[in-house]
């Protein structure tokens, strides 16, 4: 754990798992929306995950983890710091 969240990379280095500490369920219609305001396009937008692209290409479920599809740890870092700190407190 780092920072209130652990991020542990996923399959063949082109993607990361975010797991906020301590969130068991978000209300996805409001994190959604927060990470919808901070300028990533909706894809999917279902009751078992919302899609998201943008900088990245985002997965988000309702436990609250988030899904990062990127290479870059720094971005990955940076969404993950963005989730628990902004997004899952929407």
């Amino acid at each position: 754990m780092s920072d209130g969240f652990a991020m542990e990379l996923c399959g063949t280095q082109g993607s990361y798992q975010i797991v906020p500490e301590g969130i068991t369920s978000i209300q996805l219609d409001a994190v959604g929306a927060a990470i919808e305001s901070a300028g990533f396009d909706v894809g999917v937008r279902s009751t078992l995950c919302w899609t998201f692209s943008g900088r990245c290409e985002m997965t988000l479920y309702p436990s609250g983890k988030l899904m990062v599809r990127t290479e870059d740890k720094e971005l990955a870092a940076e969404v993950a710091e963005q989730h628990v700190t902004e997004w899952v407190k929407a």
